[in-house]
């Protein structure tokens, strides 16, 4: 199997689509025990009108209807940012074995900043965590991307790195 900086780099390449498409760059994809991706997505809230569409859920969903199963038993997803509430839930839900994120979201995020909601006593499933694979280049794309926006009406330009 490759290295987690192998798979974060294919959840930034998604969090570059959302740049491109006016998204929040944030990227994930799933992959399976052997290694196989089996589903990927980026943040599309604004072009789908979802609140939901995260990047998380959309890698989850793309998986889940490849596979034919909710559950995603022994995969790990890639995200190149702390999931909020409502992701982690939905990989708490789909069983994962495994999360592995890149930057920390210090106002919504809820493996460690805000709160540890996937690591708690109450859930039948438990979750492997690890954080800060390629952080700084996830921390990279989100400062451009909300630097390029408050600079928007004076001409500025965005960074894709």
């Amino acid at each position: 199997m490759r290295s987690d900086e192998f798979y974060m780099h294919r959840a930034l390449d998604q969090a570059r689509q959302a740049l491109n498409a006016g998204e929040v760059p944030v990227g994930a994809v799933l992959v399976d025990p052997q290694g196989e991706i089996l589903g990927s997505g980026y943040n599309a809230t604004i072009s789908r009108q979802d609140p939901s569409a995260h990047a998380e859920i959309q890698a989850l969903r793309d998986a889940a209807l490849r596979l034919g199963n909710y559950r995603l038993d022994d995969c790990t997803l890639y995200v190149t940012l702390e999931p909020c509430m409502m992701c982690s839930g939905a990989i708490i839900h789909a069983r994962l074995a495994r999360l592995v994120y890149g930057a920390t979201e210090p106002r919504t995020g809820m493996v460690e900043s805000q709160a540890n909601l996937i690591d708690q006593p109450w859930h039948n499933h438990r979750v492997t965590i690890t954080s800060g694979i390629l952080a700084s280049r996830s921390k990279k794309l989100l400062q451009s991307f909300f630097a390029y926006r408050r600079d928007q009406s004076t001409g500025g330009t965005m960074s894709n790195d």
